[in-house]
């Protein structure tokens, strides 16, 4: 089946991933959409574990109060450009909106918890934003002012 640039725009609109992904993705998927998002999910997944063990000493801490309810969250990624990069920044936002929502004990806690916007955990979507952002993220750390000695 045939596929248009459209189509490549329109999967790279609903994944966010590259353009030259999401063609090569409708053509190893014969144009169906459906199956060429589950492949990008699954070469997420390969792009995440082959980025694991590469270093993330970058990144950024964020502070966020909402409803009353404090936290800060340290995530790392590889490099500082990354650090400053609109959605690397969103995903340690909305890491943060995780902590206050679910009020999770540790990190492992944080990862089984919902990400917002969307069906999946954090630990879930973390592979897809690897690929997103094509670096190693790691969630280094939390606290909120029920466990204050978290980043001392």
């Amino acid at each position: 089946m045939a596929f248009t640039a459209q189509d490549v725009k329109t999967l790279r609109e609903m994944t966010n991933v590259g353009m030259m992904d999401c063609k090569k993705a409708l053509q190893e998927t014969d144009g169906d959409m459906d199956k060429a998002v589950e492949y990008l999910r699954e070469k997420g997944l390969a792009k995440a574990a082959k980025k694991a063990g590469r270093i993330a000493a970058e990144g950024m801490a964020y502070a966020v109060v909402e409803n009353g309810v404090g936290a800060v969250v340290e995530v790392n990624c590889e490099t500082d450009f990354c650090a400053g990069s609109a959605p690397f920044v969103q995903f340690v936002k909305d890491i943060a909106k995780v902590v206050i929502d679910s009020n999770p004990a540790d990190v492992e806690a944080l990862k089984a918890s919902p990400y917002p916007g969307s069906e999946l955990t954090v630990e879930g979507i973390l592979p897809e934003k690897v690929m997103q952002i094509g670096e190693n993220l790691q969630i280094r750390r939390f606290t909120t002012p029920a466990a204050r000695s978290a980043f001392s």
